[in-house]
Order: C-alpha cells, then structure tokens, then sequence
C-alpha cells in the first residue's frame, strides 16, 4: 500500500548534512509518508548502505552523473508512489509537527492544493529576522512571486496531480528553478499558509546554489519570457509580468555594462526595447 506523502530530498555532496535533514523527516508525527533520497552523484563518500539503514521507509536512487537539483527533485517523483509531494533539502530541518500540520490543514481546506508553512532563518549558525520582503502570506502569490521566490521548496506540501500539470521542475534552470514553478503553479492555483514556524533553513555555507550563480534574475527574466511567450498569462498578470520583466532585464543589463560586457547588455536592453510598446 502506498505512502500518503512522498518527500523527496535531492543531495549533492553534504554527506554531513544530510543525517540532521533525514532524522528531521523520520522524527515526524506524522507516520504515513516514503522518503525518496536522490543521489545527485555525490562524490564525498557517501553510500546507500549508511542512508537507508536509517529508516526502512527510505529509498534511494543515485543519478549516473551530476545532473542538477530540478532533474533530481523531477526523478524523485516520478518514482515516487504518494499522493501528496513534500519537499526538503539536504541543508534544512523539519519540525516534528511539519507534515502532521499539513496534512490536517488540507482536509479541512480542501480547495488548496498546495500549502506552506512559515520558516526559521539560520545564517551562519545564528537566527535572522526574516525581511519583510519575503513574509508569506495565503492566497495568489503571482504578483509578488514576481519579483522574488516567495515560496521555500522544504516548506511545501503539494498534490502529485499539481506537480504533474504544472510540468515539474525545468531542467535546463541552473538556478531559480523553483521560482519558475511556483509561477507556474501561482497562475492559476492559490497557494495555502500554516502560520507557524514549522522548518528550518540553514544558509550562509560556501556550497549553496545561490552563493555560486551570479545574477540570479537572468534565470528570473528567463522565466517570465518564458510565461508570456507561451501566452499563459491572464491579461492583468501579463501586465505586472511585462512591467516586472522590463525592471530585471534594465537592472541586468546595467550591470553587464558597468563590468565592460556591451554585447550582454545589448542582449538584455533588447528585451526592455521589445516590450516598451506593451
């Protein structure tokens, strides 16, 4: 018989990390769930032997080469059975209410398909505030989720029905891939808040994803070409995509011009010039 929840936890070389984000998963309340760890293949030594001994409900799959997180959340998936897909990264840390939570607030809500709960900031071994940029909220996340992520991929609990529409996660995404598939899903789907503190996110190591791509909002402008290109935008969020698109591409093209680069700023202001008549 299947597993409710399936989580799935893509790793990449944070062999020791990786134990404190399992225990956090195994520690749940919540009982009904299958952990799906996803090899990204590691190079640090790490073996399936000494992941699935932790738990028996834990499987593993190692990818023959290094892919990237979105093929590797993708493959988690697709060999999943659960009904409902959560998400946690190697580096972050559940509560031990965190699923119990959500799995309750959707039976009670059942015209939500995904949810999300709040999260601690750890940078550098010490609790941050979060900025009041990136407070969540309930409801449609589209026009803020513009600007920046607004939700966190280890806090979410969503339908594998919701994944499966929105196309997943884009493989040819270096970095924002999560961003590209919450606006995917935001478009048309409202996105629910448990508000308590229910996840820990660790940030400030050398080895994260944001630390090592620069200019982000490449990725980000990739993105809403991407959404109006496809014509898959209501007309009100065509217009706040457009205005949004046009203030990262000038941003981005400034700065490819202060660093002496002409012929990347040419490609980036082009775009500011496509869209200056809509």
């Amino acid at each position: 018989m299947s597993a409710l929840v399936s989580v799935i936890l893509p790793v990449h070389n944070r062999k020791d990390l990786i134990k404190r984000a399992l225990k956090s998963v195994i520690d749940q309340i919540f009982t009904d769930f299958e952990i799906i760890v996803v090899d990204d293949c590691s190079t640090d030594g790490m073996t399936e032997d000494e992941i699935v001994l932790l738990d028996k409900r834990i499987r593993y799959h190692r990818l023959p080469f290094h892919c990237g997180v979105s093929k590797a959340r993708n493959d988690g998936v697709r060999i999943s059975k659960g009904k409902w897909i959560a998400f946690i990264d190697s580096d972050d840390e559940w509560l031990k209410q965190k699923l119990k939570k959500q799995i309750q607030w959707t039976r009670s809500h059942e015209e939500f398909e995904i949810v999300q709960t709040k999260e601690i900031w750890i940078r550098n071994g010490k609790r941050v505030n979060t900025p009041k940029t990136h407070e969540k909220f309930e409801g449609d996340l589209f026009y803020a989720g513009l600007d920046r992520c607004m939700i966190t991929p280890s806090s979410v609990l969503l339908t594998r029905s919701l994944f499966d529409r929105a196309g997943g996660f884009n493989e040819s995404l270096p970095a924002c891939e999560d961003y590209d598939l919450w606006l995917r899903i935001c478009r048309n789907h409202p996105v629910g808040l448990i508000d308590e503190y229910l996840l820990i996110r660790y940030g400030g190591h050398s080895d994260q994803l944001s630390a090592n791509v620069m200019g982000l909002d490449r990725f980000r402008i990739r993105t809403i070409l991407g959404l109006l290109e496809r014509n898959q935008l209501h007309e009100s969020q065509k217009l706040v995509a457009i205005t949004t698109l046009k203030q990262k591409a000038t941003v981005v093209a400034n700065g490819y011009l202060k660093r002496g680069n002409p012929e990347l700023y040419e490609r980036f202001i082009s775009i500011v010039k496509r869209f200056d008549s809509e």
